[in-house]
C-alpha cells in the first residue's frame, strides 16, 4: 500500500513538473460531475435502476461486472456504455431512459451539490477572461436538471452533451472541438484547457490537442489513471485551476 501510494505521488508530481500550464490559454471545458459537481455515487444508483429495469439482478455476477465496467468508463456517454452493456440497440435505449429517469429524480431530491470551490473557480476563470464550458456525458435532459438544481444555468457561456457535438461522447473528442468551434474564443486547440476527474476525460482532451488537460482527484479515478490517460497535471481539485493556467500552479 505505501509502495502504491509513493507511486500514485510520483506519478502526480511528474505530471505537473513535465507538462507546464499554457499561459495562452483562451477557453475552459470542464467535466461536470465529479469536477465541477459532487453527485455522491448517484450514477451508480442510477446503473442500479437502469440495471433492475433490464432484468439484472442486484448481487449477481452479471450485476457486478457489468457496475465494474460503468466505474471504469465513467465519463463516457451513457448511450455507448450501454449499447456495451446490453448488446442491441433497444435494450441499450430502455436502459438509458431509466437511468436518466432515476438520476433525475435523484437531482431533483437535492442529492447534489457543487464541488468545494468550483462555483468560485468558474468566477474567476471567467474575471481573468478565459470562456469557460460546461460539458457531461449525460443526456440533456440531465444536465439541464443539473444546472437547473445548481442555479448555474447562466454561469458559463456553452454547455455542452454528447448529441451537441453529433453523439459521441467521451473519449472522443468531439464535444472538446464542439466547444472551440461553437465559441471561437480560441485561435488554436492548443489555447484549450481541459479540465475532468476520468480517463475519459483526459483522453478527450489529449484527442483535441488541449494544450492543457487536467486531472482531478475528487471524483472517480485515481492520479494513476489521470496519468497514463495523458493528464499534463493532476490537481487535488478544480479549485486549483484558476492558479494552474496564471503559471503560479506548478
Amino acid at each position: 500500500m505505501v509502495r502504491e501510494l509513493t507511486e500514485n505521488a510520483n506519478r502526480t508530481e511528474n505530471a505537473n513538473r513535465t507538462g507546464s500550464a499554457n499561459r495562452n490559454v483562451r477557453l475552459v471545458v470542464l467535466d461536470m460531475a465529479g469536477t465541477t459537481v459532487a453527485d455522491g455515487g448517484l450514477v451508480e444508483q442510477a446503473f442500479a435502476a437502469a440495471a433492475r429495469e433490464l432484468g439484472v439482478e442486484e448481487g449477481s455476477a452479471d450485476h457486478a461486472a457489468k457496475l465494474d465496467y460503468v466505474r471504469a468508463t465513467m465519463g463516457e456517454s451513457k448511450i455507448s456504455v450501454f449499447r456495451h452493456l446490453f448488446g442491441d440497440e433497444a435494450r441499450a435505449r430502455q436502459a438509458n431512459v431509466a437511468f436518466e429517469k432515476a438520476y433525475g429524480e435523484l437531482v431533483d431530491g437535492g442529492r447534489i451539490a457543487p464541488v468545494p470551490g468550483a462555483r468560485e473557480a468558474i468566477g474567476e476563470l471567467v474575471a481573468d477572461g478565459l470562456t469557460v464550458v460546461l460539458s457531461t456525458g449525460f443526456a440533456r435532459v440531465t444536465q439541464d436538471a443539473i444546472l437547473d438544481a445548481l442555479g448555474w444555468r447562466d454561469l458559463v457561456a456553452l454547455t455542452l452533451c454528447p448529441a451537441d457535438a453529433g453523439g459521441r461522447g467521451r473519449p472522443c473528442p468531439d464535444m472538446v472541438l464542439a466547444a472551440f468551434l461553437r465559441t471561437g474564443a480560441a485561435d488554436s486547440v492548443a489555447e484549450i484547457a481541459v479540465a475532468g476527474d476520468t480517463a475519459y476525460d483526459m483522453l478527450s482532451g489529449v484527442r483535441a490537442g488541449a494544450g492543457v488537460v487536467a486531472g482531478v482527484l475528487t471524483g472517480a479515478h485515481d492520479a494513476a489513471a489521470l496519468v497514463d490517460a495523458g493528464a499534463t497535471h493532476v490537481l487535488g481539485s478544480v479549485a486549483e485551476l484558476p492558479a494552474l493556467l496564471r503559471g503560479s500552479g506548478r
